[in-house]
């Protein structure tokens, strides 16, 4: 009998599940062959309906033909069929299926996963300091038998380590679009697209209140600029991939940016800053520069790498640290070394690279180059009348005025020549930045002649004489201290307006 049994089975071919889907098909349901056989014996108006799907290659009906058959075919034909499996007998239905799920951007995760890498780089430190602490003496010094017998071994996977590392940098090598220098890109520009758009929602959200309408001559001022900015540097890699898009906040703050995705925003403050056409097209081709140039991926490219090699100096800070204070310590130390030693530095040097190519923006678009350096020599003068603390050039993110000038001034007779070549229009003989020297020498001399009526004025009312007046020859209030200094930038302010 098992024999029987063997010989029963074993003809069979192929998987079991091949062969038991086959001998349900039999015996559930009839074949095509029996099916289209019954169909051709039934009269015109009680045969099914097929529906013409074929395939346009080879003309031979498809599988979604024979199955919209089956679905459309008589009750009566399938008879097992509708019994035993009655989701055939009902209309197909359509599947939907949802949208893909985008990847996030790696900039979007390296800032969603920078806190997490830090502390667990403190965890894993801290676990290894607890560790050894909890050895007992022999096995520590079993461990650094261990380790100086293996000390090749752990200097060669160093130097490996050190290899990937210099090959990935390398790699990541390539030049900037405009100004051929040699920079670090581990972020490209079109991952940091996402990420700008990210970042102008928040904007769009932070400034919705304040931006002047359209109809406003400082928006429509602003936007004539950067359209002629655009039209005059077409030869610029990339102008024309942005869309330059214009938003003018009403605030006091001295600021203007450009995200990385074209969105201009320039504060009010700004356009009562700047004296004249001529700089505010330095201002705006500078920020513009930056967007050009993606400096915004080229900074965090930087970041990104200097944090994760700044990482395992942090897990050492914690694992040799004896207590949690001197790691706090130590760790608040190193951010400062990496801020002040890379961080601040680099981000000084793209800003200088943003005046040159900013300078080259309005060279071509015939603007009067030699306003650039007038434009922060009046941010410097402005500072120091409102009596503002200098901040040394190596805390801050930007260069100091005075350095900025200086480097203008190099790179103007390099942009005259560029501006020569545009057929623009001949400069007026008088340099802009001589007259802003003789109008500061002017106020300083009204400033200290007017100190010295004050002191005149003053020593005389110390005098015991009867009916002394108090009020100086001019006519004016007694100015002192502050008020001076808010008189002269008044004055500064109303000669800006006149275009000096």
């Amino acid at each position: 009998m098992s024999f029987m049994c063997i010989r029963l089975f074993k003809p069979q071919s192929g998987s079991p599940l091949l062969t038991l889907s086959r001998t349900l098909s039999r015996t559930r349901a009839p074949r095509w062959s029996q099916h289209q056989h019954q169909q051709q014996q039934l009269p015109p108006q009680t045969r099914p309906r097929l529906h013409s799907v074929f395939c346009p290659s080879s003309g031979v009906q498809t599988r979604l033909q024979r199955t919209r058959h089956i679905y459309s075919s008589p009750e009566h034909l399938l008879p097992q069929t509708s019994s035993r499996l009655p989701a055939l007998t009902q209309p197909a239905k359509l599947l939907h299926t949802s949208a893909g799920l985008r990847a996030l951007p790696a900039p979007v995760l390296w800032l969603v996963f920078k806190p997490l890498q830090k502390l667990a780089a403190i965890i894993l430190g801290r676990s290894i300091r607890k560790w050894w602490k909890a050895l007992p003496p022999n096995k520590k010094q079993l461990f650094r038998e261990w380790v100086w017998q293996r000390r090749w071994h752990l200097v060669a996977a160093g130097a490996g380590l050190m290899l990937i590392t210099s090959l990935f940098l390398f790699t990541h090598l390539e030049e900037s679009p405009i100004t051929g220098r040699t920079r670090l890109l581990v972020f490209s520009k079109e991952s940091f697209m996402e990420l700008a758009q990210h970042a102008s929602n928040e904007y769009m959200e932070e400034f919705e209140k304040l931006f002047i309408p359209v109809s406003d001559p400082r928006q429509q001022v602003v936007e004539q600029v950067v359209q002629h900015l655009v039209r005059r540097n077409q030869d610029m890699d990339g102008i024309n991939y942005l869309p330059w898009k214009v938003h003018v906040v009403e605030s006091p703050v001295v600021n203007a940016f450009v995200l990385p995705d074209g969105k201009v925003f320039v504060f009010t403050g700004m356009l009562e800053a700047v004296a004249d056409i001529h700089q505010l097209s330095f201002v705006l081709g500078h920020e513009m520069a930056h967007a050009l140039i993606g400096h915004a991926a080229e900074q965090a490219s930087l970041s990104h790498v200097v944090d994760l090699l700044s990482l395992i100096l942090l897990t050492a800070i914690w694992a040799i640290c004896p207590r949690d204070s001197l790691a706090v310590l130590g760790q608040w130390i190193q951010s400062k070394l990496v801020q002040f030693m890379f961080n601040r530095p680099y981000s000084r040097k793209l800003e200088s690279e943003a005046d040159q190519v900013g300078l080259q923006l309005a060279a071509k678009a015939c603007a009067d180059v030699r306003s650039g350096p007038v434009f922060w020599q009046q941010m410097e003068l402005a500072e120091q009348l409102k009596g503002e603390p200098t901040i040394p050039e190596w805390l801050s993110t930007h260069p100091s005025h005075r350095n900025r000038i200086t480097h203008l001034d190099r790179l103007i007779p390099e942009a005259l020549e560029l501006r020569s070549k545009c057929e623009c229009p001949h400069l007026p003989a008088v340099d802009p930045r001589a007259v802003f020297s003789k109008t500061v020498q002017k106020l300083l001399e009204d400033a200290k002649k007017q100190e010295s009526e004050e002191n005149q004025e003053r020593e005389r009312a110390l005098v015991p004489l009867p009916q002394v007046s108090t009020i100086p020859p001019h006519g004016g209030q007694p100015q002192l201290g502050g008020a001076l200094a808010a008189s002269a930038l008044l004055q500064m302010d109303g000669l800006a307006l006149k275009g000096v």
